[in-house]
């Protein structure tokens, strides 16, 4: 039996019991309530939101530079950072753990990867693993390792208000264009029972002749929500989906000790509440739905056995993302 909590805390969480239970109480009230928030903002959203006029692309690549795989020589670490390139430009695409672990500035540097080419930074939400560390989501601001910062200021596109040193924020409200020829869902909500009411926003390319590519950081609104949002923004076909979709069903890429932390924290249920094989079954029938040619997957935040039910059952060309990798549409 796979325990997401070690039997070990068992006592602990038992002797709190008189202290955890009333919390619990509260957070479940708050929990519900942001359930029906997060249904009106996204239904708001979409009503509002008018299609894009998206270039045509003639080159998109992705290369990892924070991913929970790796290709040889390069670390690993339970969270995204992507670097994406255009032909009218270059976008960085979170920033994993940031300071906090050698990750990103390790790989980066055997990249050769410099802030200086890029035309900004989108963060996709405000978790630690995608806004840099525990210490930026404490403060509410994005943090890089100093050996990477920018010599130019350079802007970065946010799902809700933060700080970003050496760069200049700016707050996405709506689906935009983005620098380098992308496009911004615009913000997301999901009602998550420990974080709270998350905001999250995906990234969409229009590829010439071949149709969209919607790139996620861990897809907490799920990724039928986010199709939904990108069917009212562009009506040419899904050509390709990548990052992450946030199934950890049997295991939990991030732990602490005695905790698998993604089975618990993120999931969009309550603590008591396991994300099943059932609810990974339909996921798999909304993407076959899609009908993708590519998928990118993420495996920062999602099992072995969710990542080869999804290579297996999806109708795609699919594989793994790795870091130190590029891939290219």
């Amino acid at each position: 039996m796979t325990y997401r909590i070690s039997p070990l805390w068992w006592p602990v969480l038992a002797l709190s019991a008189p202290v955890l239970l009333p919390r619990l109480y509260i957070k479940n009230s708050r929990y519900k309530q942001n359930l029906v928030q997060a249904e009106r903002l996204n239904t708001s959203r979409m009503q509002n939101a008018r299609e894009l006029d998206l270039p045509e692309l003639t080159q998109f690549s992705l290369t990892p530079i924070v991913e929970y795989k790796t290709e040889p020589g390069f670390l690993g670490s339970p969270g995204v950072s992507y670097l994406i390139t255009t032909n009218l430009g270059q976008l960085l695409f979170d920033v994993g753990f940031g300071p906090e672990n050698e990750v990103f500035a390790s790989n980066a540097e055997r990249l050769g990867f410099s802030m200086d080419t890029l035309h900004g930074l989108v963060i996709s939400h405000l978790h630690p693993d995608h806004m840099g560390g525990f210490r930026a989501v404490r403060n509410k601001q994005v943090r890089l390792p100093i050996a990477v910062h920018s010599s130019r200021q350079k802007p970065c596109f946010l799902p809700e208000p933060a700080d970003a040193e050496g760069f200049t924020p700016e707050i996405v409200t709506v689906p935009r264009l983005l620098p380098a020829g992308l496009a911004s869902t615009g913000p997301l909500a999901r009602s998550l029972f420990l974080m709270g009411l998350t905001e999250e926003q995906a990234i969409v390319a229009r590829l010439k002749d071949k149709g969209l590519v919607v790139l996620t950081g861990c897809g907490h609104p799920t990724i039928e929500t986010i199709i939904q949002m990108v069917r009212r923004i562009s009506s040419e076909p899904i050509y390709a989906i990548g990052g992450g979709l946030h199934f950890p069903v049997t295991d939990s890429p991030l732990r602490k000790p005695g905790l698998k932390v993604q089975m618990i924290w993120g999931t969009g249920k309550p603590p008591w509440k396991k994300i099943t094989d059932d609810d990974l079954q339909a996921t798999i029938r909304h993407l076959n739905g899609i009908n993708p040619k590519y998928m990118f997957l993420s495996g920062h935040d999602t099992c072995d056995h969710a990542l080869q039910r999804l290579t297996s059952e999806v109708n795609a060309t699919t594989c793994v993302l790795k870091a130190g990798g590029t891939y290219e549409l």
